[in-house]
């Protein structure tokens, strides 16, 4: 569902006055951001998020009598260990399901792998509904009615829809009261809720308004710099927990397809593929995409990828190395990650059962090639099978070698078309070709781009 937001609200009056957004942390109410002085026409578009409506986009809370707080019993987390056997991948060419192309075997697990989160904080969050703006907004501010006590937290992210990007295209997630990467008309908010496992925070209201660009033109705001992915080399582990829980409340299914980062910044919510990574071995020569779905490994404030003057924590390290990484090899921290954990590998993401063993051909832990497909511009399109992961092919058509997978609902970037093999899949029948990396091509068929044609040049 998408609200509009076209006319003064009824808290209007009241938000004109309002000068600053507040993030409860601890229970103490702190001044996080202060928006600009505004107007009262910014004011008058303000709303507030229905904290009652939890729904499948949320997980680990649940609405009491006080207000939203963590459900204790399902609270998400980050997870990693024990692994299960599983099904294959769909062929691109016949719709049908393929033995999987995983080589060798893992021992299995049991509990939480070395770096796992779930044993440090229990987390939960709430999704809104995205809002459509009578304009765009070049950030968005809030105001949060909460109780928090000591330990625990709660913070409020947005964020904007790119347009003419694909169906499921949308900058990183900021803090509320930070400036948007790009202006948006429709915009997005997410509540977190941190515990320390004994105790919730309870949050009453959140009213979010949008703040309209000032310093700069609306056409330089809007603009969106042309440029390719970040892609960075990374330590990937095999996160495992087949039954567990993620951050963004997907259960884990045996040979499952999705990987973790050590940053809510990048976390798609339950069956979306907002942000999703190409995660490639050199020892393989294989390639997987799929969409983030959980925090970790070691830590949940460190988005590596982004440089210093956006990156969470640790901004003194390079830009694409993992705090972890530079504990393990550099001493870093005093060896020590986020929580204070000695940390044991220098791991920067985690893959799930499938995109390790199916998707890379994996046998064990390994240094990867990680793109952060979000983080460039270009049509993209979200991978859509009936629920197994889609076989990525080294040219345009069913007779080309096997290369890699795709994970279902992973959102991928359509670099150029060819017309190829017809094939019959979950968007009908096509001849369309899409490569969506150097030497990998996925059917069309499979793939929603928001268009019956090629939404990008020929090859």
């Amino acid at each position: 569902m998408l609200i509009q937001v076209r006319s003064p609200r009824r808290r209007a009056a009241l938000l004109a006055a309002t000068t600053c957004a507040l993030l409860i942390v601890s229970g103490t109410a702190v001044a996080a951001v202060t928006p600009g002085t505004g107007s009262g026409g910014d004011a008058a578009r303000a709303w507030s998020v229905d904290l009652a409506d939890v729904g499948a986009d949320d997980a680990g809370v649940r609405t009491s009598g006080e207000g939203l707080r963590l459900d204790t019993a399902g609270s998400a987390g980050a997870a990693g260990g024990a692994a299960d056997a599983g099904s294959g991948a769909t062929d691109a060419g016949s719709g049908a399901a393929d033995a999987a192309d995983a080589e060798g075997t893992t021992s299995v697990e049991s509990g939480a792998g070395p770096g796992s989160t779930a044993d440090r904080e229990a987390s939960g969050q709430l999704v809104a509904e995205p809002v459509e703006l009578d304009s765009p907004a070049s950030g968005v501010a809030a105001d949060v009615d909460a109780t928090a006590p000591a330990g625990t937290s709660v913070l409020v992210d947005v964020r904007g829809r790119y347009a003419d990007e694909g169906p499921d295209s949308w900058t990183e997630w900021v803090p509320a009261g930070t400036p948007l990467p790009v202006a948006a008309r429709t915009v997005q908010a997410r509540v977190t809720l941190v515990g320390d496992g004994n105790a919730s925070p309870v949050v009453r209201e959140v009213t979010l308004t949008p703040q309209t660009p000032r310093s700069r033109s609306l056409q330089e705001v809007e603009a969106r710099p042309t440029s390719g992915e970040r892609a960075y080399t990374v330590y990937a582990t095999r996160e495992g927990l087949v039954g567990g829980t993620t951050a963004n409340g997907h259960v884990i299914t045996s040979r499952d397809h999705f990987v973790a980062l050590p940053s809510r910044r990048g976390l798609s919510s339950n069956n979306s593929g907002s942000y999703s990574v190409r995660v490639c071995a050199a020892s393989t020569d294989r390639c997987a995409y799929a969409p983030v779905w959980d925090v970790g490994p070691w830590n949940t404030t460190d988005d590596h990828w982004n440089a210093a003057g956006t990156r969470q924590s640790w901004a003194d390290l390079p830009q694409g190395k993992p705090q972890a990484q530079a504990a393990y090899q550099d001493g870093y921290n005093g060896g020590l990650d986020g929580f204070g954990r000695r940390v044991a590998n220098p791991a920067g993401i985690d893959l799930a059962d499938g995109t390790f063993w199916d998707g890379l051909g994996l046998t064990d832990n390994a240094w990867t090639t990680v793109t952060y497909l979000w983080t460039g511009s270009g049509p993209k399109g979200v991978v859509r099978t009936s629920g197994g992961p889609l076989t990525v092919r080294s040219g345009p058509g069913t007779g080309n070698a096997a290369v890699g997978q795709a994970g279902n609902h992973a959102n991928v970037v359509i670099e150029c078309t060819a017309t190829g093999t017809t094939v019959t899949g979950y968007y009908g029948t096509s001849d369309v070709w899409n490569r969506i990396g150097p030497g990998n091509w996925i059917s069309d068929a499979y793939v929603n781009t928001g268009s019956s044609g090629p939404v990008a040049p020929a090859c």
